[in-house]
């Protein structure tokens, strides 16, 4: 994968900032992956946090597939598609008691009032992504949400940021992309992005320095988008 990340001897300038979605903005990955962990568990086997970490923010079938693996663990015959109405229950529950996670609505708030571009670079499709935020109220405040639907190409490959920052009309190298996966970090830097790692209790055991990261926070509410420029800012 080519590396589209130039030279950065100057202090960063940033226009836009696009987030990731799921464990970024919203915690979908830990109900997916509890519930995943409870239909192993029937079967006496254990779905670890350092497995299902593997396939988070890419297309997990082409990483680590947990349904495959059950199958070939406990000799069942389960597809995706037949765990929907089962496990979608659970997962929405676990979902929709939960908000944005913290610091993302102070982001928003502080890039509206910069003028900065905001948007939304995901490998889940639109109606996953969109559905949440019209639950939660927020869709208008992502005016750019690029998701699978729109590249056909999941992270690490960089096609969702690259469009994220086409339709905001900026150049990836003056964008900040905010991830919680390894995969995403990967997709951002190919793209040429600045990026900011803000890792989950599903990542957090991940080397997100060796991805590439410019930054690892634990958590958005710790620092603010002056805090973030002034960390990626050359010293010496």
């Amino acid at each position: 994968m080519e590396d589209l990340a130039p030279d950065r001897d100057d202090d960063p300038r940033i226009d836009a900032i696009v987030f990731d979605f799921d464990g970024l903005v919203l915690e979908t990955e830990e109900a997916i992956y509890i519930a995943l962990k409870e239909l192993w568990d029937e079967h006496g086997h254990e779905l670890t946090v350092e497995m299902w970490a593997q396939s988070i923010g890419t297309n997990s079938a082409d990483v680590f597939d947990a349904v495959a693996e059950l199958n070939r663990l406990a000799g069942t015959d389960y597809t995706e598609e037949s765990l929907i109405p089962r496990l979608r229950p659970r997962i929405r529950g676990l979902i929709e008691a939960g908000d944005l996670l913290p610091g993302v609505a102070e982001w928003l708030d502080d890039a509206e009032a910069r003028g900065l571009g905001i948007g939304i670079a995901s490998s889940s499709d639109r109606e996953w992504v969109l559905g949440h935020l019209d639950r939660l109220g927020h869709t208008p405040r992502f005016p750019v949400v690029c998701c699978f639907d729109d590249v056909q190409a999941h992270k690490p490959r960089p096609d969702s940021y690259l469009e994220a920052c086409r339709r905001l009309g900026v150049e990836p190298s003056f964008a900040l992309a905010l991830e919680d996966s390894v995969n995403g970090v990967r997709a951002a830097k190919a793209a040429g992005m600045w990026c900011v790692a803000v890792p989950t209790s599903m990542t957090r055991h991940l080397d997100f320095e060796a991805a590439g990261a410019d930054l690892v926070v634990a958590s958005l509410a710790d620092v603010s988008f002056s805090d973030v420029v002034e960390r990626l800012r050359p010293r010496g």
